[in-house]
Formats: structure tokens, C-alpha cells, sequence
């Protein structure tokens, strides 16, 4: 085999062990795993410290290493900050950390409460200047919606549910089934 086709495989390596690493620390981050990957983590970088110092001389073999290096180096600083706001406590882990997420749900088994409950956290995490709603505003909107979903869709049960949106918190309400 010769020397490229041996590099092209160690980068193919170092890709596929990037994609595994990605994956467990977004379990990690969700909650399933309990502990860091610290021991992939380490194990993943030294190869790329490993393949920086081998002078690349064909274009796109180092193309592809600074890459794929780079995009290591972007997910690490990402799970060092992830990491610092958990110990923090700045960061809940059922978070998701894209542009539209949903951290909070409520169904419609759960009382009122909870939904307002969630909706508090949502606004707290969101650092808004106004004031969040009064449990009365929110429960006389509860019931509006409530009655314009099942005008429109029947008498079927309504299911409400928190999520942020662009910075802000929203109520989404889904007519269920």
C-alpha cells in the first residue's frame, strides 16, 4: 500500500472517530451518558497533534487535515463551554442547543401550572427585559386558544408546550388526535 492511500485511511480514521466522538458527547449533553468522554476525547486528539507535526506535502490530503482538524477544534471549544456553563449551572441538560429548540413541554394531562411553570424557566433562561405574563393573562390565554383550536379542529383534546424561538419564549398549541 503505499504512503498516500496509508495517510487518506488515518484521516478517514480520525473523521469516523470524530462522527462517534460527536455523537457521545451529545448523548453526554442530553443526559444519557453520565460521564464525559474524556478518554475518546484525548485519545482523538493526540492523533491530530500526531498528524499536525508530519509535513503534508500532497494539497489535498492537508486540505483535508486542516479540515477536519479545524472542525475538531471548533467541537472542543463547543463542549469546553457547554462543559463550564454546566458547572456553572447555566445549563440544563435536556437543552437542545440549535436555533429552534424545545426545552420545556407540557401535554395536556399536566396541569396549567406546570405549562406556566416552564414558561417562567423559558423566559428566565431567555435574559428578557420585559415582564413575563401573570398566571391570570396566561390562563385566560390558555382558554382562548383552547377554544379557537377546538372551533376549528373539533372537541379534541389541546396540547400546549413551551419552546424558544430566536431568543424568545413561545406557547405552541397542537390539536391532538
Amino acid at each position: 500500500m503505499d504512503e498516500g492511500k496509508i495517510f487518506q485511511q488515518k484521516l478517514d480514521d480520525i473523521a469516523a472517530e470524530m462522527r462517534t466522538l460527536e455523537v457521545l458527547y451529545e448523548r453526554y449533553f442530553s443526559g444519557e451518558e453520565k460521564r464525559e468522554p474524556l478518554q475518546q476525547r484525548v485519545a482523538l486528539e493526540k492523533k491530530i497533534r500526531r498528524l499536525s507535526t508530519r509535513r503534508i506535502i500532497k494539497t489535498d490530503h492537508r486540505f483535508r487535515f486542516e479540515t477536519i482538524s479545524g472542525r475538531y477544534h471548533t467541537y472542543a471549544t463547543r463542549w469546553n463551554r457547554i462543559q463550564r456553563l454546566m458547572d456553572e449551572g447555566k445549563y440544563h441538560r435536556h437543552l437542545d442547543t440549535g436555533r429552534s429548540k424545545t426545552p420545556h413541554t407540557s401535554h395536556s394531562d399536566k396541569t396549567n401550572e406546570d405549562l406556566y411553570a416552564n414558561l417562567m424557566m423559558a423566559h428566565k433562561e431567555c435574559n428578557l427585559s420585559t415582564p413575563a405574563p401573570d398566571r391570570n393573562q396566561f390562563n385566560a390565554f390558555l382558554e382562548r386558544q383552547k377554544q379557537q383550536i377546538q372551533e376549528r379542529f373539533g372537541k379534541r383534546q389541546v396540547e400546549f408546550r413551551v419552546v424558544i424561538e430566536n431568543g424568545k419564549p413561545k406557547l405552541r398549541a397542537k390539536a391532538k388526535n
